[in-house]
């Protein structure tokens, strides 16, 4: 396996300069930089603490920017809600796995895309009786990998199979950005390597950002390496220049065993 070319030829879909965000003292996340683009999969790495996860909240929205710009095909987005966001092309997951366990498989992809592709129609009756919800949900499954599993109840999905589940879930949308917060964790080898195959295979035609702990993946499949401490980008850079960077290793890489 092989990451994917960098496409320096085209413009960054989503791109951050100077993010910041403060809570009250503290500073989780300082002045970052950081440009995604696709056809490549960019990945974030660093201690426990170091502002990944609110990194992410950030480019998705969940909260706004105390500092900086953020701006998505060019337009600033700087301050948008996730569910405005959602609609203008960014699809993200979660740490904690975020599916209605009672549904369907197929009936929370559907909701997912009616989030995204139907506003102000919220009701599950009206994702029901929508065709093009239902083909964005299925198309999504597809490119997953997990179609056969569209009628099962989500309370029966092996773990594996509920993170296959929450990025078909960021799909239906038909993003242009993903955003996945460690979809790796909790994963055995067998199913890590099934999901680090999607994960190129997703960077192809989208903006990937991972969030994971797992270098053993995040060396095999990235293209780009950010690594952060204390909120701050440290190095950036080819994951051959990352393993080489005495800073890095200084920092995080010499702890992360």
């Amino acid at each position: 396996m092989t990451p994917n070319p960098a496409r320096s030829d085209t413009p960054s879909v989503l791109v951050a300069k100077g993010l910041t965000r403060r809570f009250g003292a503290l500073v989780a996340v300082d002045a970052v930089d950081i440009a995604l683009n696709v056809g490549e999969l960019h990945a974030v790495i660093g201690p426990n603490g170091a502002g990944k996860s609110t990194l992410t909240n950030l480019l998705a929205g969940e909260f706004p920017p105390t500092g900086g710009s953020l701006h998505l095909h060019g337009a600033d987005v700087a301050g948008w809600p996730s569910w405005r966001l959602a609609r203008a092309g960014i699809g993200r997951s979660f740490q904690r796995t975020n599916v209605m366990r009672a549904m369907t498989v197929l009936e929370n992809v559907r909701l997912a895309a009616q989030a995204r592709l139907a506003a102000g129609r919220r009701s599950l009756r009206f994702a029901k009786a929508e065709p093009a919800l239902r083909l964005a949900a299925e198309a999504a499954l597809g490119r997953v990998g997990i179609a056969a599993l569209a009628g099962r109840t989500a309370s029966t999905l092996s773990h594996g199979q509920l993170r296959g589940l929450e990025i078909a879930m960021a799909l239906a949308g038909g993003p242009s950005v993903l955003l996945l917060d460690e979809p790796l964790a909790g994963m055995g080898p067998e199913e890590s390597e099934r999901l680090a195959d999607l994960l190129r295979a997703l960077a192809v035609d989208h903006a990937v950002m991972l969030i994971e702990h797992d270098m053993d993946v995040v060396f095999q499949v990235a293209d780009v390496v950010t690594v952060m401490v204390d909120g701050r980008v440290i190095e950036r850079g080819s994951p051959a220049h990352i393993r080489a960077s005495a800073r890095v290793r200084d920092a995080y890489l010499g702890h992360a065993a």
